[in-house]
């Protein structure tokens, strides 16, 4: 027990950063990492899922592993196996706001961590020094799957974009064997390979290879085009709005609402990325707070303002496709914005497929200059100063996932490997308050441990929300982990 709990020290993971052979560029300062945490958040969950969310599935579930865990203590198991997955509606909005406040206890947490502990591996890292081994090893095993899902579900969400993109300007579709996964979800289309996830994957990961402060800049770029065309967006179609489309607003109550937040919960996880990038950061004690926080505060207007126009301008029953927004505004003839808009959804995926890729080599990186994982995941280019190898890795093992399978599958996957993650983060402000009070804090969440503690709740909430078959999915993935850690990382760790 005393080997599996064994933390590492926080001066020491501040020493081991600093070896010239495996330390990485510090180019980031509060603006590039605000562009981050947007880049990640605002993304394929602002222009994909909040059409799904909204929607809900139309089609019932007979299953009862589909059924949600709050579903099965309010109804019973009989119940719940014919409820399906009820979207929010209009209400989806209420959805979003949920869970901003959700984030923003969690992103108070993650902002006093980053800002003792700036170091790549987010969750990681600070579990690494608070929790011990085996904790570290259990999240960074579960940010793997978070990062490598999310960008798996942009990837796919993409590849629709792209589609409309060609037929609003050419009339023209890919051949459906290369546009669409061989495992679609129920109705859809099906095909050999999503061939445009798999590429667009390969041209991040060639830029974030060349370096932090290009692919930074690319991200920046991208951001305000995305910003630029959800606005546009906002402020077109807000003439066709329809009050008749708000009504029943919550259709399917506060189980809908929580329904829908279990599933965009998904979207927040940008702020995880800005913590990823603490190492790169000029000031981490300054910026990275600054950056987390403004990130919270920007994406939820933003999703806010996109969420009621949505609904206003279709009924929510039928924005259960890959691309709402777009299809929404191909309905009502608005093909210039809508082209406009597409563009823009196309760059904002871009940046959120950078920013996710970013940050799951950044964990493989971390992990191995541990030893958890073989070395090879933190060898370092001599030129550009960043881990090649798990970068190159990461976007194949994104890549090819994307074009097999649906975006529903990665989505719901991903969110429970990030509110796992926020708990645990929430968890080591609590525990470090009490072991190192006297350690010095550039911020401090306040109300501690009321704060972390709420945090904890909203996190637990949501995850109750989640299909039981996400949860098989995930222990299944913890399975594995643990089947790698004992026979192998535990016995090479540093520590040890």
């Amino acid at each position: 027990m005393s080997q599996l709990f064994r933390t590492k020290s926080i001066d020491d993971l501040i020493a081991a950063s600093e070896d010239p052979h495996k330390s990485l560029r510090k180019t980031l300062g509060p603006w590039s990492l605000t562009a981050l945490g947007i880049g990640a958040v605002i993304g394929s969950g602002i222009f994909t899922l909040t059409g799904t969310a909204a929607a809900g599935r139309v089609i019932p579930i007979k299953s009862i592993l589909n059924s949600t865990v709050i579903d099965l203590l309010l109804n019973g198991s009989q119940a719940a196996s014919q409820l399906g997955r009820p979207g929010a509606g209009p209400a989806i909005t209420i959805s979003f706001l949920l869970v901003a406040i959700a984030c923003a206890f969690a992103g108070l947490c993650y902002a006093e961590l980053a800002s003792m502990i700036p170091i790549a591996g987010s969750a990681y890292t600070y579990a690494y020094a608070i929790l011990g081994e085996i904790v570290a090893w259990i999240i960074g095993w579960d940010l793997i799957l978070e990062y490598a899902v999310s960008n798996m579900s942009v990837a796919v969400g993409f590849s629709a974009y792209l589609q409309d993109l060609f037929d609003n300007l050419f009339g023209f579709h890919l051949p459906p064997q290369l546009a669409y996964p061989p495992f679609p979800a129920a109705g859809g289309p099906a095909g050999w390979f999503n061939i445009p996830a798999l590429l667009i994957t390969m041209l991040v990961t060639w830029v974030l290879v060349r370096g932090v402060r290009e692919s930074a800049r690319v991200n920046t770029t991208m951001v305000i085009i995305k910003i630029a065309a959800i606005l546009l967006f906002c402020l077109g179609a807000a003439n066709a709005i329809h009050p008749g489309n708000w009504h029943p607003f919550a259709p399917h109550g506060f189980s809908g609402i929580l329904t829908g937040a279990s599933i965009v919960f998904f979207t927040y996880i940008g702020f995880d990325s800005i913590s990823t990038a603490a190492e790169e950061c000029n000031r981490p004690q300054r910026d990275l707070p600054i950056g987390i926080i403004a990130t919270l505060i920007i994406c939820t207007i933003l999703y806010c303002g996109v969420s009621l126009v949505l609904t206003g301008i279709a009924n929510y029953q039928t924005l259960g496709t890959d691309s709402p927004v777009a299809d929404a505004l191909k309905a009502l003839g608005y093909n210039r914005l809508r082209l406009i808009v597409t563009a823009g959804a196309l760059m904002g995926m871009l940046s959120s497929l950078l920013v996710y890729q970013y940050g799951q080599a950044r964990i493989w990186f971390a992990m191995s200059r541990d030893r958890l994982l073989p070395a090879l995941f933190s060898r370092v280019h001599e030129r550009f100063r960043t881990p090649y190898v798990s970068t190159w890795i990461a976007g194949f093992v994104v890549g090819i996932p994307a074009g097999i399978w649906d975006i529903d599958t990665f989505a719901e996957l991903s969110n429970i490997g990030t509110l796992f993650a926020f708990v645990l983060v929430s968890l080591g402000v609590i525990v470090l308050r009490k072991k190192q009070p006297e350690r010095p804090r550039s911020f401090r969440v306040p109300f501690v441990p009321l704060f972390p503690i709420i945090s904890i709740v909203c996190c637990v909430v949501l995850m109750m929300g989640l299909p039981l078959v996400t949860w098989l999915r995930f222990f299944v993935w913890l399975f594995i982990g643990f089947a790698i850690y004992f026979p192998f990382s535990r016995k090479r760790s540093a520590l040890a």
